[in-house]
């Protein structure tokens, strides 16, 4: 990508979860960690007109979007349009190029179906892309001649695979995953290459969630009992790479492999120390869990942000601002 809105980096690791119900005030520290863009892929069988009328109708109404959801406020046209990985459908490459947002290459072959029934892959029922995917797919659906069907699933690689499959038409997927898809590497045997990017959205940020205070770096995680993701997801390479800058593997760690939720209710009921979160804060997953019992975010100093920006071209640093919970 060609801008990914890097954050300027702060020092304090450990950041307290406001629980406004009990605590009664707002964190007051930010949180340093690293994000990767959520992008919006579509089927290269779906058609031009559909995309151009998708991506269209969510950039004229950006302001009504944020009213619905906090993540409508990141939407740009600049970061809508700045993938590289992956050429563009050319529905949402006509649009960005008539606003002066020309992409970097275009699908060639896509968009010459007919479909204006479109499910939309999102991901789990307490994450960041489910809610939004929600409210992109209301928006969508009543103001142009298209039906979308907004779907839960277990996340990045399975949107991708049942896109490929034909079994759903639009999806959510982490940008780094989507490079693994395209490519063949890490979550892919083979590379997957029917599938086009409709626009990036939004930051979504590495939260490393735990009610231990003592837990407050990374490498504290040695020995504890961790939520890595579940399969069909992102999180889980993200997790390793995280591990990985600080000089540990899977093995130094007891692995439970769990979404959003089911990471919450583990959490909640004391049956794991820390669980990694990816997605688009604030995480409803992360709030819900706040509502019950303190909880903390656990945050990365500058060295290993650089070490895992050198791992991935995907990564940036990001802060977590003070009161995002």
């Amino acid at each position: 990508m060609k801008k990914l809105l890097a954050v300027i980096l702060s020092v304090t690791m450990l950041c307290m979860i406001a629980v406004p119900a009990m605590a009664g005030e707002a964190a007051t520290t930010d949180t340093n960690t690293v994000a990767v863009g959520a992008i919006v892929i579509a089927a290269d069988t779906v058609s031009e007109d559909a995309i151009y009328n998708f991506v269209s109708t969510i950039y004229e109404n950006m302001e009504a979007i944020t009213e619905q959801h906090a993540k409508g406020a990141e939407l740009s046209l600049e970061f809508a349009s700045s993938v590289t990985a992956v050429p563009y459908h050319p529905g949402a490459a006509k649009y960005f190029e008539e606003k002066g947002f020309p992409v970097a290459a275009v699908k060639e072959g896509a968009g010459t179906g007919t479909a204006t029934n479109l499910t939309f892959g999102t991901g789990s029922e307490t994450g960041t892309y489910y809610a939004y995917g929600g409210v992109l797919g209301q928006f969508v659906s009543g103001g142009t001649d298209l039906s979308i069907t907004v779907v839960s699933s277990t996340g990045s690689q399975n949107n991708i695979e049942e896109v490929s499959a034909g079994n759903i038409q639009l999806g959510f997927t982490q940008s780094d995953v989507m490079s693994y898809a395209f490519n063949g590497e890490r979550l892919f045997e083979e590379p997957v290459t029917n599938f086009s990017v409709v626009c990036a959205l939004y930051m979504e940020q590495v939260q490393i969630v735990t009610t231990d205070p003592s837990i407050q770096s990374v490498a504290d995680l040695a020995g504890k009992k961790v939520s890595i993701g579940a399969s069909g997801s992102g999180v889980y390479f993200n997790a390793i790479d995280c591990l990985d800058a600080y000089g540990l593997t899977e093995d130094d760690i007891d692995p439970i492999y769990q979404g959003f939720s089911d990471s919450s209710e583990s959490l909640k009921d004391g049956k794991i120390d820390a669980a990694f979160i990816v997605a688009g804060a604030p995480t409803t997953a992360i709030t819900d869990l706040a509502t019950s019992k303190p909880v903390y975010l656990v945050g990365f100093d500058e060295e290993h942000v650089g070490k895992l920006i050198e791992m991935s071209p995907f990564y940036v640093a990001y802060t977590i601002p003070a009161g995002t919970y």
